[in-house]
C-alpha cells in the first residue's frame, strides 16, 4: 500500500464473540422437510441477514466498510461485513484497508434434516470480531430475539493487550464474569444455562437450552390436535433428545 490510514487512540485488544443458535422442528414427511428448508431459506435469506448485521454494527458503534452477501443452492445463506471502529474517509484500496484496519461481522445459516427421525434443525453462526474499545456483548439480546432459539452457544474471548498511560499492559479493558451477565433476566428464565470459563485466559463460554417444549411450536404445517396423545409424547421426547445432544455436544442416545 502506498498510503497508510492513521489510527486514533489505537487499542490492540481483539474481542471475538461467536454466537450459535439452533432451531429444532418436527417435519414428518419428505415434503414437509423440503417445505421447512424452503421456509427457512426464505425467512433467513441473505437480505434479511444483512439487515440483522447492519443493526448489530449500529449497536456496537462501528462503521461498515464493505458488505458481501450470498444465497446458496440447495440451502443456506451468508453475509460478511468489514467494519471499522469509527467513521473514516474511504480509501481507494477499500477492501485491503478494511481487512487491516479493524474487524468483521459474519453470519452463516445451515438448514438440514434427519430423514430417519423427522427432526429438522436450523443452525445460525454469527461471529463478531472487534478491536479497541468496542465490545460485541451488548448485541446478545438483539440476536437472541431475531431467531427462534432452542439451543444457544456463545464464546467470547479477549486477545492481545493494550497499555494505560503509564505503559502498564492491560490484557482486558472491562469487567466480566459471565456472558450471561449481558443477557436480559427474562430471557435467561426461559433457558437452562451453564458456563465454562477460563478466566486466566479471558475465555468465556455459555450455553443455553430452552426449558419448555410446546409441541405446537415445533410442528411444521401440522396441528397438534391432529396427532394422537401417545404420538405427541413420542415426538416431544424425540425433540428433547435432539436438543439435549446438541446442547451437550455428544451423542447421548
Amino acid at each position: 500500500m502506498d498510503e497508510k490510514m492513521k489510527l486514533y487512540g489505537f487499542n490492540n485488544l481483539t474481542k471475538t464473540l461467536s454466537f450459535n443458535i439452533y432451531d429444532v422442528c418436527y417435519a414428518k414427511s419428505e415434503r414437509e422437510q423440503r417445505d421447512y428448508i424452503a421456509y427457512i431459506n426464505e425467512q433467513y435469506n441473505s437480505e434479511r441477514l444483512t439487515n440483522i448485521l447492519t443493526k448489530v454494527t449500529q449497536m456496537i458503534g462501528a462503521t461498515v466498510l464493505n458488505i458481501a452477501k450470498q444465497d446458496y443452492e440447495p440451502q443456506g445463506a451468508s453475509a460478511t461485513f468489514l467494519i471499522a471502529e469509527e467513521a473514516m474517509v474511504p480509501h481507494k484500496n477499500r477492501e485491503i484497508v478494511g481487512h487491516l484496519d479493524k474487524s468483521h461481522v459474519t453470519v452463516h445459516t445451515y438448514p438440514e434434516y434427519h430423514p430417519d427421525t423427522s427432526i429438522a434443525t436450523f443452525r445460525v453462526d454469527i461471529d463478531v470480531a472487534t478491536c479497541g474499545e468496542i465490545t460485541p456483548l451488548s448485541t446478545l439480546d438483539f440476536l437472541i430475539g431475531n431467531f427462534d432459539s432452542d439451543i444457544i452457544t456463545m464464546d467470547y474471548r479477549v486477545r492481545g493487550f493494550t497499555r494505560d498511560i503509564t505503559g502498564r499492559k492491560l490484557f482486558i479493558d472491562h469487567a466480566i464474569t459471565s456472558i450471561q451477565d449481558y443477557i436480559d433476566q427474562k430471557t435467561l428464565e426461559r433457558y437452562d444455562a451453564v458456563d465454562v470459563n477460563v478466566y486466566q485466559s479471558n475465555i468465556f463460554h455459555s450455553k443455553m437450552m430452552i426449558k419448555e417444549v410446546d409441541l405446537q411450536n415445533y410442528l411444521f404445517n401440522t396441528d397438534v390436535y391432529e396427532i394422537a396423545p401417545k404420538t405427541r409424547l413420542a415426538i416431544t421426547n424425540s425433540l428433547r433428545r435432539e436438543m439435549i445432544e446438541i446442547f451437550s455436544g455428544i451423542n447421548v442416545y
